[in-house]
């Protein structure tokens, strides 16, 4: 069996795409037999670390804005088509996976010239251009919220996560996660992510809200980026009561300890109802059509998380110190998550390659 997975960009894009592919192994594929389709971005070092295959391809993805580059962008899809289209062949490759972004286009347009089942995911509730585009070429396109905006057929199945998050039990981990970041087991912990994009802006409006409001009755546990991480980590020197990390590989002990994150709502919101955690949201305008706040919105509705836009995070404080002094509302967004909450999804996109593949 040989499939091919297109992922690409931000981490909301690369890492369900290597979810599924992990599913796939677990599903019997041999790990030779999935092909990884991507950029120089994060995928270049995501998927061959996890020892796939990778086609890497110079890819630009379309600027919503009026801009002379936009002009390449036919010759960039061609060569890019081109290129995975003799990957396919070589390979014997029957099924492709498409995860959205600009990636989507030329692997979906070489599944069909390559004679291979086209499958779609989109990760966002509001479905991104690439995925609208290919919608009509693909045997099934998968949803990540019970209605996806733009394509009315997707079928809900959630957002692919790793199988570290599958089966997640705070319960069980919180007493190590802690112990594990050096935080007090008993105070409460407010965890602090910015995604791939963004985060810089979600660290300062963290360090403006504990400058004005020392000492703070709370501990912080914060993955404030690699490139952010050494600057934070020297303001916030004097602080016992705060941790900072540049990145964790195994996410599973960072929402295990904590009671309440602040994050982007790209595709880490998946992360945050599968793990049934309590989120104040702050979504980002970058991206296709602004659809963070698409996302944050379906869990602000379910009662699983507060959103707080970027011009509003001046209110920050305010809103962390009511959640996390207020147990019973935050036990309701434990389980307002769960109504959200499709821990399978990996599984169930992988069984569905692999019933196409014959």
């Amino acid at each position: 069996m040989s499939f091919a997975i297109a992922a690409a960009g931000t981490g909301g894009h690369v890492f369900p795409g290597l979810a599924v592919g992990e599913a796939l192994i677990e599903a019997g594929v041999g790990r030779e037999e999935i092909l990884y389709i991507g950029g120089r971005r994060l995928e270049s070092q995501v998927y061959p670390e996890a020892g796939f295959p990778f086609l890497m391809l110079e890819l630009s993805g379309l600027q919503r804005r009026f801009t002379a580059s936009n002009f390449t962008i036919p010759a960039v899809v061609l060569r890019a088509t081109t290129a995975i289209s003799a990957a396919l062949r070589n390979r014997g490759v029957r099924v492709v996976m498409g995860m959205g972004g600009y990636v989507t286009v030329p692997a979906g347009l070489a599944a069909r010239r390559a004679g291979a089942t086209l499958f779609l995911h989109e990760q966002n509730a509001e479905a991104g251009l690439a995925n609208r585009f290919m919608a009509s070429r693909a045997r099934s396109v998968f949803g990540s919220f019970p209605h996806t905006t733009r394509l009315p057929k997707a079928e809900w199945v959630g957002n692919p996560v790793r199988s570290n998050l599958v089966g997640f039990d705070r319960v069980v981990l919180q007493t190590r996660a802690r112990a594990r970041y050096g935080l007090d087991p008993q105070a409460p912990v407010l965890g602090v992510f910015g995604g791939s994009l963004g985060a810089g802006l979600i660290n300062q409006a963290v360090v403006d809200l504990l400058g004005v409001n020392p000492p703070f009755p709370f501990q912080v546990l914060h993955l404030a980026g690699a490139t952010h991480a050494p600057d934070l980590s020297e303001k916030t020197a004097a602080s016992p009561q705060w941790r900072v990390l540049g990145f964790e590989e195994h996410m599973e002990w960072f929402y295990a300890a904590s009671d309440l994150v602040v994050a982007r709502a790209g595709g880490a919101v998946a992360e945050l109802t599968v793990t049934g955690t309590p989120s104040v949201l702050v979504p980002g305008g970058f991206g296709s059509g602004g659809h963070q706040y698409a996302n944050a919105a379906v869990l602000a509705g379910a009662g699983a998380a507060v959103v707080l836009p970027e011009g509003h995070l001046q209110e920050l404080g305010p809103t962390v110190m009511a959640l996390l002094s207020d147990h019973s509302r935050l036990q309701r967004m434990v389980k307002a998550c769960a109504t959200l909450a499709r821990p399978g999804a990996a599984d169930d996109v992988a069984q569905a390659l692999v019933a196409a593949h014959g």
